[in-house]
C-alpha cells in the first residue's frame, strides 16, 4: 500500500477474471438474516438553517462528532453532509435502536455548536454547497461528473438519503430468492421514490419534482447511476446483467500513487481490461471502479436500495427502514407485495430505472400518481401486518401507521407538506 492509500498494485487482471469475480462477489446468497441502513443528514444552523454554515464551524463540529464512541460508521459527503452506517444487524429493531442511540448522541453534540441535522432529500436553501472534502477520489468525480452538466456537484454536495441495506437472498426461487428479491426492488424502488419524496424546493425555488434528489440522479451521468437492463427484457439474470453493467460502464478514474487522478472521457472498464492502458488492470481496480456506480439497487454481496430521500422529523428515517425490511423479510408480505408491484413492470418497459416512465412519474408526482398510489397503500397494508412478525416494537409500528394515515391512504408525500421561506 503506498503512503496515500492507493494499492500499488496486484497480478493484471484479465476479462474472463473480472467477469467469474463479479458473478461470485454481488450476490452472496443464503437464508436473508441482517439488515442495514446508511443514513445521509444536512448539517444546518440551527437557528436559522437558510444561513449557510461557515467552512470553520462546519470542519469543528465534524471533528467533535468524530471523537464520539459510535457503533455505526461514520462518513462524510463532499458537501459536509454527516453520513452514519449501521453494522449489519440481525434484526430490524436491532439495526433501528443501535441507530437511534447513536443519532442522539451526535444531536447532543452539534447542538452546543449551534448546528442540527436536517432530513430533506436536497438542500432547500442553499445550491450549490461548496465542496468541503478536496480528495483525489472527489477532485476525480467532480471533473467527470461536469461533463454532463451541473447534476453532479449538486448530488455530492447537496443531497442526504436512507439507504436500506439487505441480503441478496436464497439462491433457490421463490419470494426470498435473490433472483426475485432483485424484481422486487427495481419495481418497489418507484413506489419508496413516490411514497417518501421530501425534495421539491433546491436552492429556494421550487422545481416541478417531488423528489428532486431522484431526478439530479437522473440526469448526472448517461450509464452510471443506471439499472441495468438486458437486451428486450426490464429483468434479466442478475448477475450476468451486473457483471456486464459492470465493465461496459465508463472508468471514473485510474488512481495514482502521486499527483491528480487521470480521469478518462468514455473509457469503459471492459475496455481497460483489454488495452491494459494506461496501465494493468488488478483486483483493486475493479473494486474501487465498483464504487463509482451509482444504480438504484447496487448489489454488494447484498443489495443496497438507494432510492430514497432523507425523511424530516428525528425519527423519520425509520419508516422507510421498517417498511422495505418487512416486505423484503417475511416472505408473506414479500410475496404480496411481488404480485402488487409486477404489473409496474409494463409502465417501466426496457428503459432502465432510474430513466424510465414509472420511476420519472415516481420522482416528479410522487403518489399524486394513480397507480403509484394503490401500489403504495397495498404495500403498507402487507408491511403493517408484518412488521409484528419480524419483532417491530409498537413505537415502530405507530410510527408506519402514522405515516400511511397522513400520507399513504390521502396520496400525499412528505414533499407536499414542505412550506420553505427564503427570504
Amino acid at each position: 500500500m503506498s503512503p496515500s492509500g492507493v494499492p500499488r498494485g496486484g497480478p493484471p487482471l484479465t476479462e474472463a477474471e473480472a467477469e467469474d469475480l463479479l458473478r461470485c462477489i454481488c450476490f452472496k446468497t443464503g437464508p436473508p438474516r441482517t439488515v442495514g441502513a446508511e443514513l445521509e443528514w444536512l448539517v444546518h444552523e440551527l437557528d436559522d438553517p437558510r444561513l449557510p454554515v461557515r467552512p470553520a464551524k462546519l470542519a469543528a463540529a465534524l471533528d467533535t462528532v468524530r471523537s464520539l464512541p459510535l457503533v455505526s460508521a461514520l462518513t462524510f459527503e463532499p458537501g459536509g453532509q454527516l453520513e452514519l452506517s449501521s453494522r449489519p444487524a440481525g434484526s430490524l429493531m436491532e439495526c433501528l435502536d443501535s441507530l437511534a442511540a447513536d443519532l442522539t448522541a451526535v444531536r447532543a453534540a452539534l447542538g452546543p455548536l449551534g448546528l442540527t441535522l436536517s432530513g430533506y432529500g436536497v438542500d432547500p436553501w442553499h445550491a450549490p454547497r461548496s465542496r468541503v472534502l478536496h480528495e483525489p477520489r472527489y477532485d476525480a468525480m467532480e471533473i467527470a461528473l461536469d461533463r454532463t452538466g451541473p447534476a453532479g456537484r449538486a448530488m455530492m454536495c447537496d443531497s442526504a438519503s436512507v439507504q436500506i441495506c439487505l441480503d441478496a437472498g436464497l439462491e433457490e426461487p421463490g419470494p426470498l430468492g435473490y433472483h426475485r428479491r432483485w424484481q422486487l426492488a427495481h419495481l418497489l424502488g418507484a413506489v419508496l421514490v413516490a411514497a417518501f419524496a421530501n425534495s421539491p424546493v433546491h436552492g429556494g425555488r421550487r422545481t416541478g419534482w417531488r423528489s428532486t434528489r431522484q431526478a439530479l440522479w437522473t440526469d448526472l451521468d448517461p450509464r452510471r447511476t443506471l439499472a441495468p437492463t438486458p437486451d428486450g427484457e426490464p429483468r434479466g439474470e442478475p448477475r450476468a446483467e451486473w457483471a456486464a453493467h459492470v465493465l461496459d460502464t465508463p472508468v471514473l478514474c485510474i488512481r495514482a500513487e502521486e499527483g491528480p487522478w487521470e480521469v478518462p472521457e468514455g473509457l469503459t472498464f471492459r475496455e481497460w481490461l483489454r488495452s491494459g492502458l494506461p496501465r494493468p488492470v488488478d483486483v483493486d481496480d475493479l473494486r474501487y471502479h465498483m464504487t463509482t456506480l451509482f444504480p438504484p439497487v447496487r448489489p454488494r454481496g447484498h443489495l443496497e436500495l438507494r432510492m430514497v430521500d432523507a425523511q424530516p422529523g428525528p425519527d423519520g428515517w425509520m419508516v422507510p427502514v421498517a417498511v422495505t425490511t418487512a416486505v423484503f423479510e417475511d416472505p408473506h408480505a414479500a410475496e404480496t407485495v411481488y404480485r402488487v408491484v409486477k404489473p409496474l413492470a409494463e409502465r417501466a418497459g426496457t428503459e432502465p430505472a432510474p430513466r424510465n416512465r414509472l420511476w420519472r412519474a415516481a420522482a416528479r408526482d410522487g403518489l399524486a400518481d394513480p397507480e403509484l398510489h394503490g401500489a403504495a397503500v397495498a404495500v403498507f397494508s402487507a408491511a403493517l401486518d408484518a412488521l409484528p412478525r419480524i419483532g417491530a416494537s409498537e413505537r415502530v409500528r405507530r410510527a408506519v401507521a402514522a405515516f400511511r394515515d397522513q400520507y399513504v391512504v390521502p396520496g400525499s408525500c412528505p414533499a407536499d407538506d414542505l412550506q420553505v421561506v427564503t427570504s
